[in-house]
């Protein structure tokens, strides 16, 4: 007990003399030592929060210092540490796995090489080098699905993002973008029909850009075969062939336009700030539409945002089939209770349709009764 109370003294005059250390740090940044010793002061807060227990991650790089010094509230900077944390965590966890998958492989391998030469050590040889299909098949495949990318960059249709969304989200929302991002560029690329991707006010010097290099590596993001450009859609474009997609607008898309070019907003809002991207269209005075989910889909309770690895399936289906039934098997059966019958996805559509005439109606009725009282 004795050993234990003097430790507990030990870890309280540790913690007064780091905090009184930052103090100092706090002093220095006043008298012009500003960037230097917020990192120092950044990084000595973080070795006293891992000594004392608290979630956070082992290793940082000097971007990610940077951003938590950055922070100006203790809780910020508290979240941001347990999402580096976390962060980490799936990354060693996603490590190990693919160690033991990697020595599952090679035991097998070994295994099944012994069993073969057990049963006919004539024919081993033959046996081993009978697998030129595995060989080739994913460089082959490549060049294939590369070789659809290049054919839409110059003839098929485009599909606009944009990324024009940084000051309004968190980094963590910055990091989650990328991911799906990322998810979209691989499905499209394996789609049988791809769009040419266009990620429009993706500025240089950003967090996006800055993000994607550090995701990608600069020469795997030089060989990617999409549009990346800092101009706005408007400018790359014609204004009548946009149509900017948002779940907060009140025109329902019935029928996919091969002639239009659909934008969506590289977005991830946790917060859900509605009609921030049907704001961006206004402003632009662009034609604005959102999928018909409630038209099809018994929609629970819940703003109807997707995730943009979603959006791409979602539109790659509904360009190749035309049938929003089965573009629609894309959205999360967590968010809706399946879909519509086809007789009442009409009675929905009339009803709704009937319900804006009456509103019309009962407006017109009112405008007249109270003209009459007037008079």
């Amino acid at each position: 007990d004795e050993a234990n109370e003097l430790e507990q003294i030990d870890l309280e005059k540790w913690k007064s003399v780091m905090r009184s250390r930052m103090v100092e740090k706090a002093k220095d940044v006043n008298q012009g030592e500003e960037s230097n010793s917020l990192l120092e002061a950044s990084r000595e807060l973080v070795a006293m929060w891992r000594y004392a227990g608290k979630h956070v991650p082992q290793e940082m790089t000097d971007e990610e210092i940077q951003v938590l010094a950055e922070l100006s509230t203790k809780s910020s900077k508290k979240k941001y540490l347990k999402y580096l944390a976390i962060k980490e965590g799936h990354k060693r966890s996603r490590k190990e796995k693919q160690q033991r998958t990697k020595a599952e492989k090679e035991a097998a391998k070994l295994n099944s090489e012994q069993s073969i030469c057990e049963e006919e050590p004539d024919q081993s040889g033959a046996a081993a080098k009978n697998t030129f299909l595995l060989q080739f098949w994913n460089r082959s495949l490549d060049k294939l699905l590369g070789w659809r990318c290049a054919q839409a960059m110059m003839f098929d249709q485009p599909l606009v993002f944009d990324m024009s969304y940084e000051s309004s989200m968190s980094r963590r929302e910055i990091d989650n973008t990328v991911s799906q991002l990322m998810e979209v560029e691989g499905w499209n690329r394996r789609a049988a029909e791809p769009f040419h991707l266009h990620f429009c006010n993706l500025q240089p010097d950003g967090a996006y850009m800055q993000e994607f290099l550090k995701r990608y590596g600069a020469e795997a993001w030089s060989r990617l075969l999409i549009t990346c450009t800092d101009r706005q859609h408007v400018q790359v474009f014609p204004r009548e062939q946009l149509v900017y997609l948002t779940a907060d607008s009140p025109n329902v898309l019935r029928t996919f336009d091969h002639s239009k070019v659909y934008i969506v907003g590289a977005l991830v809002d946790r917060s859900i700030q509605s009609g921030l991207s049907l704001a961006n269209a206004k402003r632009l005075k662009l034609a604005t539409a959102r999928l018909p989910l409630s038209e099809f889909l018994h929609w629970e309770m819940g703003a109807k945002n997707l995730t943009l690895d979603q959006m791409i399936r979602i539109m790659l289906t509904l360009k190749e089939t035309g049938k929003w039934e089965e573009a629609l098997k894309f959205v999360p059966q967590r968010k809706h209770d399946g879909f519509y019958h086809p007789r009442t996805q009409k009675e929905v559509i009339n009803s709704k349709a009937k319900g804006v005439t009456k509103e019309k109606q009962t407006f017109v009725k009112s405008g007249k009764q109270m003209l009459k009282s007037k008079n």
